[in-house]
């Protein structure tokens, strides 16, 4: 199957696991613990149906979205993902120009592959930052500040990584930080030669924002290896002031999951919140994005500007989180498999599927653009119903 064959994001993924090795792959779609989370996210998402309103005029179809401040193409973005060049060399960057491209926002990762320097050169006010609060303060401040020289419009804080997960998948693998192939795994990269000849020519590549931070002539390995003495540690809600204060755009929090710390987040003038439980990378026992969302949404919806992410794999996702309140929504593996897969070209491909299943859905049931669409467009299951009735 080639990238022009794919019909959904899963011929992506697909793909994408024909192209790396297991060690990576593995890295990339699993959680932690059981992996319950995992289905959890998604199993939200299956739960929920669209009520259908028919006799509409669906002739113009528009997903154009305004979001602080700029409007973009569609109501969805690229999530932060890290280590992307360790999968496909210069993937961070693809993925930025393919957003550029569509129209949408890219989230780089706190643990890219490639500058913010870059990225704001190549994907200006399209590139948002995300910051992984450093144990050393003062490289978080620098960082922030440096964001903010490049005119980056987005700072998004994420704050739910207080410690190091139980990715068990990992453990098993031998993946560790900095990234080193045993024997085990080199053999099973032969099997992957386009992979394995990146790494052998280039080895792991560099996290370049935490470059300036580490000690003098440090290689990728010396890198990643500091980024490790700095990453996790928990970040407070002092913090969460002093960056605002420092911070002259709009800040986002990112893995806000209870209504008391989305409303603590409002009244220290946070701008908005992505609900997110980290892809379920983090918690396994986290609750799934979706299902905290409406109590979120009652507590602050009118104050802040609400996003989420997690378990998103269709459009007709993306339409139902947006239904349930959601003002934008971020994907993170659906696009990086496409980069992985394809690059460039991967990631814009699976921009093109998001769109295109939005638009069939949004004719389906009769929601010609999406500031029509609430939950109105939601099925009740019968248990709301007998709910509703008993109260």
């Amino acid at each position: 199957m080639k990238i022009e064959d794919c019909v959904n994001l899963d011929d992506l993924r697909i793909l994408a696991k024909k192209r790396v090795p297991k060690l990576i792959y593995d890295f990339i779609e699993g959680g932690v613990d059981d992996e319950g989370g995992l289905e959890r996210n998604e199993a939200a998402y299956k739960r929920l149906a669209l009520a259908p309103r028919y006799m509409v005029d669906i002739s113009k179809l528009d997903q154009s979205t305004r979001l602080f401040g700029r409007t973009y193409a569609s109501a969805y973005g690229i999530a932060p993902t890290g280590g992307v060049g360790n999968y496909r060399r210069g993937g961070d960057l693809m993925l930025a120009r393919a957003a550029r491209d569509a129209n949408i926002p890219f989230i780089m990762s706190g643990a890219a592959t490639a500058a913010m320097e870059d990225m704001a050169r190549e994907a200006p006010d399209h590139g948002w930052y995300q910051l992984y609060t450093a144990r050393d303060r003062a490289i978080s401040e620098d960082q922030i500040k440096r964001a903010a020289d490049l005119g980056i419009p987005v700072l998004v804080v994420t704050v739910d990584v207080p410690a190091s997960p139980n990715r068990e998948r990992n453990r098993r693998n031998g993946f560790g930080r900095p990234l080193k192939l045993t024997l085990k795994t080199k053999l099973d990269a032969l099997r992957r030669p386009l992979w394995m000849k990146d790494y052998l020519q280039h080895g792991i590549a560099m996290l370049e924002n935490w470059k300036a931070y580490a000690p003098p002539d440090a290689d990728a390995e010396g890198v990643s290896a500091f980024l490790a003495t700095q990453v996790p540690t928990s970040v407070t809600w002092k913090d969460i002031e002093n960056f605002r204060a420092r911070w002259p755009g709009k800040l986002v929090l990112k893995g806000v999951m209870r209504a008391d710390d989305a409303t603590r987040a409002a009244d220290l003038g946070v701008d908005g919140l992505i609900v997110s439980n980290h892809g379920a990378r983090q918690l396994d026992r986290a609750p799934s994005p979706l299902d905290v969302f409406p109590a979120i949404n009652a507590a602050v919806g009118d104050r802040m500007t609400l996003m989420t992410d997690g378990g998103i794999r269709r459009g007709a996702d993306v339409l139902i989180a947006l239904a349930m309140g959601a003002k934008f929504v971020f994907l993170g593996r659906p696009t990086l498999y496409g980069a992985i897969a394809g690059g460039e070209i991967g990631a814009a491909k699976a921009i093109r599927i998001v769109n295109d299943e939005m638009n069939k859905i949004m004719a389906q049931i009769g929601c010609p653009s999406l500031d029509q669409l609430g939950p109105d467009f939601l099925h009740r299951p019968p248990e709301d119903l007998r709910r509703n009735l008993q109260d």
